[in-house]
C-alpha cells in the first residue's frame, strides 16, 4: 500500500493533504485492487476550501471577460498537452472502454468545452437597455453568484468537472468541486495542473464521502450555487441541506428514457440506435440518458429483438486498455451488487431475451473486475421494476406496442423526464411526438446527439435547469432617471 500513488486535495492553489490525515482507496473496476489513494477529507477542508474560494472571487469576477477567457484557453491546453496521462487515470478510475474514453487521444474532446467557456465570457457580462419613457432608462446586467459548489458523478468525472467548472468561472465565479469518491484521482491530477495555471482559490478540489465533504459544502451559506449531476435521492438531500440558505440549484438527475422504433422506421440505424450506442457500450450502461426501455411497434418486434442479439454478440467485454474492448466493467462492487440484483429481478417478473451472466467466468484474465454483460428482457408489463427503476447497468426491457397513442403513455408512464429517442419516417408523428413526449430531450432517428450549443436537462424526477453560462449568472435591474 505504501508504493501506490498519492492524491491530494487542491485548496487555494496548493496540494494539501486531508486534514484528518485519513485517505480512500481507488479501485480499478477491472482489476478489484486498489490502485491509489486518494483523500477522505472533512469539514475542516471544506471550510478551508470555501474561504479560499471566497477570498478568491472579488478578483476574479473583477477581471474582464477577455482575462477570464485568456486563462480558460490555458486550461484547454492541459487537454491537448496532458491527454494520455488524463486518459490513462480515467480509464484505470471508472474502466470505461478506450474507443468511448471521455478523454479521448489524440487530446481534443475536452479542451473544447473550456475553449467554448473561454468564447461564452462576454455572454455573461451582456445586459439589456429598455427605455421606460422619455428621460428613463431601464438597464440589466449580469452578475455570478459568488461561490459555486460542483459535485461530479463517477461515470464521466473529468467531463462533468470540465463543463460545471470551466461556464462556472466564465461567467465570474469561484469554485468548490467535490470529484466522485470511485473516480477521484483522474480530477485531482488535473486539479494539480489547474493550479499552475488559475490565480489560487478560483477552483478548489476536495474529494470524500458525500456526508463528509458534500453535506457540509451545500450547507455552506458561502455557497451561493450548486451544480449537481447524480441520483434524484441526492438531489432531494442537497435540496433540503441548500434550503437554510435559499442556495440556487441546478440538479441533472436519473433516467429511464424510452427509444421508440416504428414500423416504417429504417432498421439499419434503429437497432444500433437502442442498442449498442444507447445502453451498452455507453460506461457498460452507467449511463442516466441512456435509453433503457426499448419500445417496438408488434410488426417488428421479431426482426428487432434478432438484430440486437446480433449486435450484443458482437460486443467485446474486457480490460479497457484493450483496444479490442467495447465494453469495460462496472464501476465498483456496490455498483455490481445493484446491477445484478435487478438482473435477477428481472428474470423472475420478465422474459430474459438475451444475457443475464455476470462475474468473472466473463473476463476469466481477470477475475476481479466487476463484469456483467449486455442483457435484454421484454415484458408488457411497463410497471415491472425494471421497467421503472433506473438500474444504472448494462440491462434494457423491450416493451412491444401497437398504436401511437400506447407508445406515447407508456413513453410518459415514468417518474422520469430526462431524454427519449423516436424512429421513424413519419414527418407529423415526428412533431406529434417532440409535442407529447415527457422529456426534456428528444432524439428523432438518432440518440446521445448532444451539442454544447443546445441545453441538456430533464424534467420530473431527471432534475431541471441545466449548466449554461447563464445559469451561473443573476441577472440585476437598474432604472435610471435623469
Amino acid at each position: 500500500m505504501t508504493d501506490l500513488p498519492m492524491y491530494r486535495n487542491v485548496i487555494d492553489g496548493k496540494l494539501q493533504a486531508p486534514a484528518s490525515g485519513k485517505y480512500l482507496d481507488s479501485i480499478n473496476p477491472a482489476t478489484g485492487e486498489v490502485w491509489a489513494r486518494v483523500p477522505a477529507s472533512d469539514r475542516t477542508d471544506v471550510e478551508a476550501a470555501v474561504d479560499a474560494a471566497r477570498k478568491a472571487f472579488p478578483a476574479w469576477s473583477a477581471l474582464p471577460a477577455a482575462g477570464r477567457a485568456h486563462y480558460l484557453r490555458q486550461v484547454g491546453d492541459i487537454f491537448r498537452k496532458h491527454s494520455d496521462e488524463l486518459t490513462r487515470l480515467e480509464l484505470m478510475g471508472i474502466g470505461c472502454q478506450a474507443r468511448k474514453s471521455n478523454v479521448p487521444t489524440p487530446a481534443g474532446g475536452l479542451s473544447f468545452l473550456w475553449d467554448r467557456a473561454a468564447g461564452l465570457t462576454l455572454d455573461a457580462v451582456t445586459g439589456r437597455s429598455v427605455p421606460l419613457d422619455a428621460n428613463t432608462m431601464g438597464i440589466t446586467r449580469r452578475e455570478p453568484y459568488g461561490v459555486v459548489a460542483a459535485i461530479v458523478p463517477y461515470n464521466s468525472p473529468q467531463g462533468m468537472a470540465s463543463s460545471k467548472a470551466s461556464l462556472a468561472i466564465a461567467a465570474g465565479n469561484t469554485v468548490v468541486l467535490k470529484p466522485p469518491e470511485q473516480a477521484s484521482p483522474a480530477i485531482l491530477r488535473f486539479g494539480e495542473l489547474l493550479a499552475e495555471i488559475l490565480p489560487p482559490g478560483v477552483v478548489n478540489m476536495v474529494s470524500g464521502l458525500g456526508a463528509d465533504v458534500g453535506d457540509p459544502l451545500v450547507r455552506h451559506p458561502d455557497v451561493r450555487k450548486i451544480t449537481m449531476t447524480g441520483s434524484p435521492d441526492t438531489a432531494r438531500m442537497i435540496q433540503r441541506a441548500a434550503a437554510d440558505n435559499l442556495t440556487s440549484c441546478i440538479f441533472e438527475l436519473g433516467g429511464k428514457s424510452p427509444n421508440i422504433v416504428f414500423a416504417d422506421a429504417d432498421l439499419d440505424r434503429a437497432a444500433p440506435g437502442v442498442t449498442t450506442q444507447a445502453i451498452y457500450t455507453t460506461n457498460a450502461g452507467q449511463a442516466c440518458v441512456g435509453g433503457s426501455r426499448i419500445l417496438i411497434q408488434r410488426p417488428i418486434l421479431d426482426e428487432m429483438l434478432g438484430r440486437m442479439e446480433a449486435i450484443a454478440k458482437q460486443i467485446r467485454i474486457g480490460d479497457p486498455f484493450d483496444p479490442e474492448t467495447t465494453m469495460g466493467p462496472l464501476i465498483s462492487q456496490p455498483q455490481f451488487d445493484k446491477v445484478t440484483g435487478y438482473i435477477e429481478i428481472g428474470k423472475q417478473e420478465a422474459q430474459l431475451v438475451f444475457g443475464g451472466r455476470y462475474g468473472p467466468e466473463l473476463v476469466p484474465s481477470r477475475p476481479g473486475g466487476f463484469w456483467v454483460e449486455p442483457t435484454l428482457f421484454m415484458t408488457t408489463n411497463n410497471a415491472l421494476r425494471i421497467c421503472q427503476e433506473e438500474i444504472f447497468g448494462p440491462v434494457a426491457a423491450v416493451i412491444p406496442f401497437d398504436t401511437e397513442e400506447e407508445a406515447i403513455a407508456i413513453a410518459n408512464d415514468s417518474r422520469f423526464g430526462l431524454a427519449s429517442g423516436l424512429w421513424t419516417r413519419d414527418l407529423a408523428r415526428v412533431n406529434r411526438f417532440i409535442r407529447d413526449i415527457r422529456s426534456g430531450n428528444v432524439w428523432v432517428n438518432t440518440y446521445l446527439q448532444t451539442r454544447y450549443e443546445l441545453p441538456f436537462g430533464g424534467i420530473k424526477d431527471s432534475g431541471y435547469g441545466h449548466d449554461d453560462i447563464m445559469e451561473f449568472t443573476v441577472e440585476k435591474t437598474a432604472v435610471i432617471a435623469t
